[in-house]
């Protein structure tokens, strides 16, 4: 799989997305911290997490007997960057089809 394949492939569950949006806003958390105020066991955020951090999308970093989980904005500025390209490749297609159609002659 390729960078966008796997965070598309993880953005892609309601759940992992909760919880990128609970780290993203909160700039850090635990899995115990995650498990406490959303409806997943700490063992379900745990592998979700592992997901997320595959995908690129959450790194860690231990402190005592946790690690604390945080957003790597870089991963998601380069998905986001393929997406705008192709939304300008779309464009640029529906923009021939416009002229086209226009150019065309009316049919009777």
């Amino acid at each position: 799989m390729t960078v966008v394949e796997d965070v598309l492939g993880a953005l892609a569950d309601p759940t992992r997305r909760d919880l990128l949006g609970h780290i993203a806003r909160h700039g850090t958390a635990t899995a115990t911290m995650l498990a406490d105020e959303l409806p997943i066991s700490r063992q379900g955020v745990t592998q979700h997490l592992a997901l997320l951090t595959s995908a690129g999308l959450v790194d860690s970093r231990r402190e005592g007997r946790e690690r604390r989980f945080h957003v790597r904005p870089d991963t998601l500025l380069d998905t986001s960057a393929w997406l705008a390209d192709l939304a300008h490749q779309w464009d640029v297609r529906l923009a021939r089809i416009k002229d086209l159609a226009e150019a065309a002659p009316p049919s009777d």
